[in-house]
């Protein structure tokens, strides 16, 4: 090995060495840093993974989506409100699609309300809902096997039915459904197709519901009205999606779309409007919130650890002068004290990092296991918080060498 790295090496190794001889102080020195690095890594591990589950929920319910769904109300409410409004209709739904700016799609729902739903094979609590054939790509369903509900079947009335992916497991057990007939209260209908499972994090977000499709039989709309029994005054449908091209026009979209609603129900509050753009920006809202406090907690935690380290550091000069005195005598120049102290600064400042990394990586799978939440990791924010600990460290360490430069070495070499 050359001179130059061997003798890097052994400045470094001086420098550890040097703070091996006062253990607890340089423990207690790097419990601020490593608390503190933990704390960023931690929480942003956390912050992402939120961020990417509320994403994932989000994407379920469409970005580009408006939602406008029935409320439901007692029986008294209800013969009040029908007196004015007819509630949510097909013709809201179409009238949506041409009125709101950069609206393309949009297809309507109505739960049926069941009584039974069996196959000859199997039997459960499945629920069952009459959908146009858009909405499997609204919703962003997609298909395991067979085929979706098409625009033949709204117009034939056919009796066919695609079956959410528990639903399939209820009513037929282990064998293939495509093809087999279930039968929803009184009427027979022929499975066409089957829903692919998704496994989403959460049944709810934001206070939407997600997740209900799985245990599900859909129909077509058209077959639902001509087969079985809807309550006289029940909404047509009760709910609807309307797909906008631009996101840039989703918060337009919505306003236009809520006059149009509020005009067409005579300003009666019978519906609300779900826009999962903004649930996903009021989510993100309240996640910024808290990374902001615990970045407050990380400062607070990586500032105690900067003046551990300038406390440690100047009580290594006081008891080092006659070091440093002789040092001085044998022609060592200012600089050279200073940088002697500063690498032990950057060493504390290195092995805080490191642990920091670690503890926070640990802290945040612990806080996953505990409380449920998704870990994730962007890894510059990472490399940032033990670049700030580096920072911090190094900054507060520049004192306590400038001043053990500045010892005068006669006196140093005097004292005791």
């Amino acid at each position: 090995m050359s001179p130059a790295p061997l003798a890097m090496r052994n400045i470094w190794r001086e420098a550890l060495v040097e703070l091996s001889r006062r253990k607890l102080r340089t423990g207690l020195t790097l419990l601020g840093l490593i608390f503190g690095v933990g704390a960023i890594v931690a929480m942003q591990g956390v912050g992402e993974g939120s961020r990417l589950e509320a994403l994932a929920l989000v994407e379920e319910l469409g970005l580009h989506n408006l939602i406008v769904r029935a409320k439901e109300q007692d029986t008294e409410t209800l013969k009040e409100i029908r007196l004015r409004s007819l509630g949510l209709t097909r013709a809201d739904a179409r009238a949506a699609l041409a009125v709101v700016p950069g609206a393309v799609e949009v297809a309507a729902e109505k739960e049926i309300r069941t009584h039974q739903v069996y196959s000859d094979v199997g039997s459960g609590d499945v629920q069952a809902s009459a959908v146009d054939p858009a909405y499997f790509e609204l919703a962003s369903l997609k298909l395991g096997s067979g085929r979706a509900l098409s625009e033949d079947d709204e117009r034939s009335l056919a009796a066919v039915a695609v079956l959410g992916h528990q639903a399939a497991r209820t009513l037929f057990l282990q064998g293939d459904p495509v093809g087999q007939l279930v039968k929803i209260n009184h009427a027979w209908f022929e499975v066409v197709g089957v829903l692919a499972d998704r496994d989403l994090a959460k049944d709810q977000f934001e206070g939407v519901q997600l997740g209900l499709e799985t245990n599900r039989v859909f129909v077509p709309l058209a077959s639902a009205r001509a087969r079985l029994r809807f309550q006289p005054m029940e909404d047509e449908v009760d709910r609807f999606w309307l797909r906008v091209d631009d996101p840039e026009r989703i918060v337009g979209g919505a306003r236009v779309l809520a006059a149009v609603l509020d005009q067409r129900h005579g300003g009666i509050d019978d519906y609300s409007l779900i826009v999962p753009a903004q649930l996903y920006r009021q989510h993100q809202q309240t996640q910024r919130i808290f990374r902001f406090v615990m970045a407050a907690i990380a400062a607070v935690s990586l500032l105690v650890g900067g003046i551990g380290i300038m406390n440690i550091m100047l009580a290594n000069v006081l008891e080092r002068r006659r070091e440093i005195g002789l040092m001085r005598a044998i022609g060592a120049r200012r600089s050279d004290i200073v940088q002697q102290f500063l690498r032990e600064t950057a060493l504390i400042c290195a092995i805080g990092a490191g642990l920091g990394l670690l503890f926070g990586g640990l802290l945040a799978y612990l806080i996953a296991a505990l409380a449920g939440w998704p870990v994730a990791w962007a890894p510059l924010p990472v490399l940032l918080s033990a670049a700030t600990c580096a920072a911090v460290g190094l900054a507060f360490g520049v004192y306590p060498a400038r001043q053990a430069a500045e010892l005068d070495p006669i006196a140093a070499l005097r004292s005791d």
